[in-house]
């Protein structure tokens, strides 16, 4: 038997159990009749016109005086000398030129570019002008009207072809039965001593070694014109004026090379009668009055086959160049088709992005010219007296060689910067400077030297810079911490939004989220241009005073009223709080 003890005990714990599952249970049927639903909530910024600037950083120390080295930014021939050692200059005077003539041009061609593209961005972003629109409808029509004329002269050319293939078939046979009576035929003088005309003409020169020759290309080539006659003596009698036109074309290239191989044919029996009747004339012996005869009809059947053969070469020829222009004229069709649909439709956007891209491109090289011509002009960054002057007139200098030194009493800045920050810098960029030691206190300097050559200090290189103040003040003593932040980059009167709230696609085009009234933001493709760490241009597809989207949180509530106390599944109430 259980100990009572035990049985009471035993007795809890299914009781407990029993009241765990029931609160459980209940915990849950009160989640699924209380569902949640999630709520988001925007933080939003206003598209403003304002100023980008992109600007580097670094730490320092403020000197008493300092001696500059002023260094050519370009290299060419020293055009003036302006200074002398132990001269005093003030700050902007003119101590060096640089022949400019190059530098010039090179603007004068930058500023050229520039205009092009911009006027052919111009052009993109310009509706269809009527003019345009009726150019490329032209273009098609004439195209279109190009193929029309090419299938009627095509049709014709069949037709021509077919009657000169007649005409031909007029003289053909007259001429093989003469050439055949020469090749063949013989009369009372020539049985007496061969079988034809040919072996009488062998027979009468064969002392001479080329008379064999003469007499197997004459019989040769004649054999094959015959062949190829009586095929095409057959073929001919088959077709008429209405055969498709692939058979009248293959007519007209057999009649072609048949009549080809009876001209050759006639070419090589002439060669054996003129042979012989040369040879007769050589030895004074008087040739046979058929060979004359001879002579006289193959001319006359020569001329009649080059004329025929003439005309068959014009036909062939006319019916390629009407099916080249054919083909010809349905590719042109469909260039100027779709070149019509273009120009209805305008200007593409990835054409209209790609110009952009090229005004922008032709927009830092005439920048880069700029700097270039400025260049060519070395002035005093600052009041101070010419320590020694490194070249003379008609000198050639490099760029970075040493020109004048220049010895300042003024307060100078030395900064140190690294070798990512030091590549965006230039002598001459302007800059803000602040003191740890002097609250609110911001004076303005420009650089005025870059190391050369960085120093390396456990793995990090670091570049010396100098900057000379613009003004000064007493409260900056030597020896004083200082900030400077060099502009390196900076556009005025520009759309901007807050950085966060341009974001990227999968493709890597950028975008914002616009509010619009119903509170729900929608996105709108952008293109960006300068930025800092705060601020992006938005160089198209935004407007002043947009509301754009820079984030975002989600929030659950309860779609029951609220309540002071929680649910407790384990029974009683929560406090508030809690």
């Amino acid at each position: 038997m259980l100990n009572p003890i035990k049985k009471i005990f035993a007795h809890k714990k299914i009781s407990v159990l029993l009241i765990v599952a029931l609160a459980v249970g209940g915990y849950y049927s009160y989640k699924a009749l209380n569902p949640q639903k999630t709520a988001v909530s925007y933080t939003t910024a206003t598209a403003q016109i304002g100023t980008v600037i992109q600007s580097v950083s670094g730490t320092g120390q403020i000197s008493a005086s300092n001696k500059i080295d002023l260094k050519a930014k370009t290299a060419g021939d020293v055009a003036l000398v302006n200074v002398s050692s132990g001269q005093a200059v003030k700050q902007g005077d003119v101590l060096v030129k640089i022949d400019s003539s190059d530098a010039t041009q090179a603007v004068k061609d930058a500023e050229i570019a520039l205009e092009t593209a911009q006027l052919n961005l111009e052009k993109l972003l310009k509706p269809v002008d009527e003019l345009t629109l009726m150019q490329a409808q032209n273009s098609l029509t004439e195209a279109q009207d190009t193929k029309s004329n090419a299938k009627d002269s095509l049709a014709k050319s069949y037709d021509d072809a077919f009657n000169d293939v007649g005409g031909a078939f007029l003289d053909l046979p007259a001429i093989m039965i003469g050439l055949q009576n020469i090749v063949q035929g013989s009369d009372s003088t020539v049985v007496q001593s061969s079988a034809n005309y040919l072996e009488y003409y062998y027979n009468s020169v064969s002392q001479y070694s080329a008379a064999s020759g003469y007499l197997r290309d004459a019989n040769t080539a004649y054999a094959k014109a015959r062949v190829a006659y009586d095929q095409n003596t057959d073929d001919y009698k088959k077709i008429n004026r209405s055969s498709d036109v692939a058979t009248i074309e293959s007519l007209l290239n057999e009649t072609y090379d048949t009549t080809k191989q009876m001209a050759d044919a006639i070419k090589n029996v002439t060669n054996l009668v003129q042979f012989y009747e040369d040879k007769a004339a050589e030895n004074n012996v008087v040739p046979q009055t058929f060979a004359d005869n001879q002579l006289v009809s193959l001319a006359s059947y020569s001329s009649k086959i080059n004329s025929h053969l003439a005309a068959l070469l014009s036909d062939k020829n006319t019916i390629k160049d009407d099916k080249d222009t054919i083909v010809g004229s349905d590719r042109t069709i469909i260039e100027k088709t779709l070149s019509l649909k273009n120009t209805e439709a305008g200007a593409d956007e990835l054409d209209i992005r790609a110009q952009k891209i090229a005004v922008d491109q032709k927009a830092a090289a005439l920048s880069d010219a700029k700097e270039k011509l400025a260049a060519c002009i070395i002035t005093a960054p600052f009041d101070g007296t010419v320590s020694s002057v490194g070249v003379t007139s008609a000198d050639s200098v490099v760029s970075g060689g040493v020109v004048v030194t220049l010895i300042t009493n003024s307060q100078i800045a030395g900064i140190s910067l690294n070798e990512v920050d030091v590549a965006k810098i230039k002598t001459g960029q302007l800059v803000t400077l602040t003191f740890d030691a002097i609250d609110g206190l911001t004076l303005t300097g420009k650089v005025s030297e870059i190391d050369t050559v960085g120093a390396v200090s456990q793995g990090v290189v670091s570049y010396g810079t100098k900057i000379g103040f613009d003004t000064q003040d007493d409260r900056v003593k030597p020896g004083m911490s200082v900030t400077a932040s060099i502009i390196t980059a900076a556009k005025h009167d520009v759309l901007t939004v807050p950085n966060a709230a341009v974001k990227t696609d999968n493709s890597g085009a950028y975008y914002v989220e616009v509010m619009s009234g119903s509170g729900i933001p929608s996105r709108k493709s952008v293109e960006t241009g300068l930025a800092n760490d705060e601020l992006t241009e938005i160089t198209s597809g935004l407007n002043e005073d947009d509301t754009v989207v820079v984030s975002s949180t989600a929030a659950t509530a309860s779609k029951a009223a609220a309540t002071t106390s929680g649910f407790n599944p384990f029974g009683g109430t929560r406090a508030p709080g809690r």
